[in-house]
């Protein structure tokens, strides 16, 4: 016998220090107040001597076994004087027993002082060291599983009673029900902690045959889970039973309470992860029908256990506890605070270096299908998997650690892993282990839990991908990690419960890009990656969850994970795209396959000009034959291309200014085949016109080669044909007015009809003479007579950003000579400025601009500087000014006319404006809908309109924006009033 051990009732024990002299003279109070109601308490405390000295140091270190024996001194008495493992087993049968011939609320009132007892008894046995932490957790286990039991027979019995299920046999519920339970974990594993919460999954089988309805089967069972949960958990006067987790099930959370057995195996042969298996390691039945919970064990072993040597499985486990990697380099352990079940060296580590050998080998090897965790060490010893050194040292550290979890727990009957953080609580740990100090406590634990970081280091010496550099990240199982909460914090998350939950679905295999096992190894592989990349981005929770939708829409995800696996750029691109732009998100997880071309290797370095698109376009439509296939084809393509320059402008690899006349030779290309196809479509039906010439004008931002990421397009369908021909020549002729309006109609609705492939365009046809009055196809001479004769000045405005986009060369050369004499009239200027000035303040009127962020309408902005270029052209004859070199671009326009009429202050501040606001503008038209609010707007798109304006933040940009704006509205004022 030990300096630290003494003898009672011929019992070796551990002698115990009190927390300390007050509390255990605190102590000595109670129990003369206890002694009164119990007197052979009394007697046997009555005396100097070791009975004494344990009770008063035991229950000064455990706040809850003192609160307990308060609560029925008789309890102290048994466990002094009883044979206390009897005792137990009276306790234990008991309890299995307490559904017979009772109700609910005794049947609640019997299992919660069962468990006061058995718990009180055990925690006494258990520091007194009568009981070793194989005897502990094992009686722990049995009266769980006898309550569980109990539980699971009462509700039997009971829906027996209601005529929801007919039972076999009353006197034994369970038996033949179908109705399987199985406990999970130290549950399964006969290993339960001193105040675990018990995990348990539930099965049935709807052709038992207790089922009165076995449609009704998985509501019924479910209410009686509902009802379990009740029995077990709720707290009352005498306490609690079990904190009961029912989470370990398929799927927790879309799945409900109780799975049919077939749905059960068809998850587990399909999406079953790997995570899953090491749980059903130590899967046993323990209520029920235990016969039905062999047998569907039995049917998942070809699961659990593969038939080959399963190396795969290694990196995938080693996962679900990422920071229990090496941890070399990354200094000490601290002991106040540390985890000693998750933490480094903890018992999770120990446990997965048994499950994990247990995986790879136990479909060859039945003798390592064990549960306990020291059985299995012990079957990897003899299979000769592992050395009895390594057995030796990780068995001795497990039970240790085992005790000093029972010890924590044990202070408050919490379900806690954590040590204290104070020194003062942590002496309560190292007195209730009989350690004479906390150093002395903190030594030996130090030294077992680097024992246990160098063994499982070294079954994972090959993952140096998997280092412990960001911390823990453990997505698998049903609760948040703490310390996966804190890493994900550190990483630049807000909210990092909701992106634990979200990962989790992934592991789930809730998307079909992650329902492979392959699938699922890759993300695993990406995990540390993936979260760094999004976590610094500004929102980094906003971001994620967009890539949460963006995976949900796609059908597969191997290759995905793998190519971001190997091409962090391409992560990095993705990121910003989720954090800045919700509509390129939004795109992304719409139509996938727009992500392909985020592959092109020279995506970044090519410029997106018209060759290069127009050879892009020839190719994607080489072999198309009808007309709805070419159309299809040019939406696709369209679509793509339109978000590729979106992503050129996002990652800076072009301007706002290339942007747009990329965005602009993409619709000039685009019409152009849409054109020709439409026209091939009418003529196979009504023939050619004789004569027959047309050309497609463009206006607005597609004139003037300004296109953003969401313009419309304006449009006006020119044409002529021959006076002499009185109809089409075809098989269906028709008269001109009606084949140019066909022509225009069906042109309008190639390009702006939503298909399954979306729309190439909305199409605004506003500008044609007359308006939405006018007919919707314009011949050429009508056309101008109307602008010689009718056409107001704000339609001469709209043509000096006319171009011709498509058609007959001949017809395209005519109108551009018309346009260009038009334009270039002489006009007075009183009025051209008074019809200008109007007009804009018609705009001011109508439209009024919602905020400073509102650039096309606020006083200076865009509207006010198109304006200027217009009116600049409008009055260059006058001015002297030729029209020969006539652009319809905004910019050339204020250059080419603008000297002579501006200053060279002026017209350099207009340029200026017009590029910070179309810079602007292109951005926020890329990356979101509608417009753009500092309050609403996504972080990252705010750094980037910063980036592109050059501003160190948007408060400085809001203050250039009204500074120019001011300007360019003086100017404007200046120039037309």
């Amino acid at each position: 016998m030990g300096a630290g051990e003494a003898s009672i009732g011929g019992l070796t024990v551990n002698r115990l220090k009190p927390l300390s002299q007050q509390e255990a003279r605190s102590v000595v109070a109670d129990l003369k107040d206890w002694g009164r109601q119990e007197p052979a308490l009394s007697k046997l405390l009555g005396a100097d001597g070791v009975p004494r000295d344990f009770v008063i140091a035991a229950l000064s270190l455990s706040p809850f076994l003192r609160d307990t024996a308060r609560i029925s001194p008789a309890l102290l008495s048994l466990a002094l004087e009883g044979d206390i493992r009897q005792e137990l087993q009276e306790t234990i049968i008991s309890a299995r027993e307490c559904w017979r011939h009772a109700g609910e609320p005794e049947v609640m009132t019997a299992l919660r002082k069962a468990k006061r007892k058995v718990a009180f008894l055990v925690a006494m046995a258990d520091l007194a060291g009568l009981f070793d932490g194989r005897e502990t957790t094992g009686w722990l286990t049995d009266f769980a599983e006898a309550a569980v039991s109990a539980a699971f027979d009462h509700l039997l019995f009971a829906g027996h009673e209601a005529g929801k299920v007919v039972l076999k046999d009353e006197t034994d519920p369970g038996q033949g029900s179908g109705m399987i339970v199985l406990g999970m974990g130290k549950l399964g594993g006969r290993e339960l902690n001193y105040s675990s919460d018990i995990d348990i999954v539930v099965f049935f089988d709807p052709e038992a045959g207790i089922l009165s309805d076995p449609e009704d089967g998985t509501e019924t069972f479910a209410r009686m889970l509902r009802r379990l949960i009740r029995i077990l958990q709720d707290r009352t006067g005498d306490g609690y039973v079990f904190r009961t987790d029912l989470r370990l099930r398929p799927d927790p959370g879309s799945t409900p309470l109780a799975i049919p057995v077939e749905a059960a195996l068809l998850y587990y042969e399909g999406r079953g992860q790997n995570w899953e298996r090491a749980a059903f390691i130590k899967a046993r039945p323990v209520g029920g029908d235990l016969k039905a919970g062999e047998r569907f064990l039995k049917e998942l072993v070809p699961f659990v256990f593969r038939k080959y040597l399963d190396y795969a499985a290694i990196a995938d486990i080693h996962s679900i506890k990422r920071q229990i990697h090496a941890h070399k380099g990354h200094g000490q352990i601290a002991i106040k605070g540390h985890n000693v079940k998750l933490g480094r060296g903890g018992i999770r580590e120990i446990e997965f270096f048994a499950q994990t050998q247990q995986l790879i080998a136990g479909g060859r090897m039945p003798d390592l299908r064990v549960k306990s965790t020291e059985k299995a060490l012990a079957a990897l010893e003899a299979a000769q998997w592992i050395d009895e050194q390594t057995r030796a040292e990780l068995v001795e550290a497990y039970w240790f650690l085992r005790s000093v979890e029972h010890r924590v727990q044990m202070v408050h009957d919490e379900q806690t892993h954590n040590l204290p953080e104070t020194e003062a609580e942590l002496k309560r740990i190292a007195f209730m282990l009989g350690f004479p100090t906390t150093g002395a406590f903190s030594e030996a634990l130090t030294k077992v839990l680097q024992t246990v970081e160098k063994r499982y280091a070294a079954l994972f010496e090959q993952e140096t991908k998997l280092s412990t550099e960001t911390g823990n990240l453990v997505f698998t199982g049903q609760n948040d990690d703490p310390d996966t909460l804190e890493t994900l914090k550190r990483m630049g998350y807000d909210r990092p419960a909701d992106i634990s939950r979200t990962i989790r679905g992934w592991h789930y295999g809730r998307y079909r890009a992650t329902q492979s096992v392959e699938a699922r190894e890759r993300l695993t592989e990406l995990m540390p990656l993936l979260l760094s990349t999004f976590g610094q981005e500004r929102h980094a929770d906003e971001a994620l969850l967009r890539f949460d939708r963006f995976i949900s829409g796609l059908p597969a995800g191997i290759q995905l994970f793998s190519l971001l696996s190997s091409n962090p750029s391409l992560l990095t691109l993705i990121a910003t795209i989720m954090s800045a732009a919700p509509k390129l998100a939004g795109i992304i997880a719409s139509k996938p396959h727009v992500f392909d071309g985020m592959l092109d290797p020279a995506l970044i370095s090519e410029l997106p000009t018209r060759d290069y698109l127009a050879r892009r376009l020839s190719a994607f439509l080489t072999g198309t034959v009808y007309f709805e296939e070419k159309l299809d084809r040019l939406r696709i393509f369209a679509f793509e291309q339109r978000f590729l320059i979106g992503i050129r402008l996002l990652t800076g690899s072009i301007s706002g200014k290339v942007a747009a006349e990329a965005f602009t030779d993409l619709a000039d290309l685009v019409i152009a085949e849409t054109f020709a196809a439409v026209v091939l479509e009418l003529e196979s039906v009504h023939g050619h016109y004789p004569g027959g010439r047309v050309a497609i004008l463009g206006l607005g931002k597609l004139g003037s080669r300004e296109l953003t990421a969401g313009s419309d397009i304006d449009l006006i369908l020119l044409y002529d044909y021959d006076d002499a021909a009185a109809e089409s020549v075809g098989p269906k002729p028709i008269d001109s007015n009606r084949y140019f309006t066909r022509l225009t109609q069906r042109m309008i609705a190639a390009l702006s009809a939503p298909t399954s492939e979306g729309v190439l365009y909305e199409v605004d046809m506003r500008l044609r003479p007359s308006g939405n009055k006018g007919p919707v196809a314009t011949r050429i001479r009508t056309f101008l007579k109307y602008q010689l004769e009718e056409a107001w000045t704000w339609e001469h405005m709209a043509l000096t950003r006319a171009r011709l986009v498509c058609g007959d060369q001949s017809l395209v050369a005519e109108a551009e000579t018309i346009i260009g004499d038009i334009v270039g009239q002489s006009r007075d200027r009183k009025k051209i400025a008074a019809d200008v000035s109007e007009m804009r303040g018609l705009i001011d009127k109508e439209k009024p601009p919602k905020d400073i962020w509102d650039l096309k309408l606020i006083p200076g902005g865009l509207v006010d500087i198109e304006f200027i270029a217009q009116y600049l052209v409008l009055m260059a004859a006058a001015n002297g000014q030729a029209l020969a070199d006539r652009s319809p671009a905004t910019e050339a326009a204020i250059r080419n006319y603008g000297p002579g009429q501006l200053s060279d202050d002026d017209l350099e501040t207009v340029v200026a404006a017009l590029g910070l606001f179309s810079e602007l503008s292109q951005m926020i038209r890329l990356c979101i809908e509608g417009g753009f609010d500092p309050k609403e707007a996504p972080e990252g798109l705010k750094e980037l309109l910063c980036q592109v304006s050059g501003m160190p933040d948007l408060k400085v940009l809001e203050a250039e924006i009204r500074a120019y704006s001011a300007r360019v509205r003086k100017i404007f004022k200046a120039l037309v009033v």
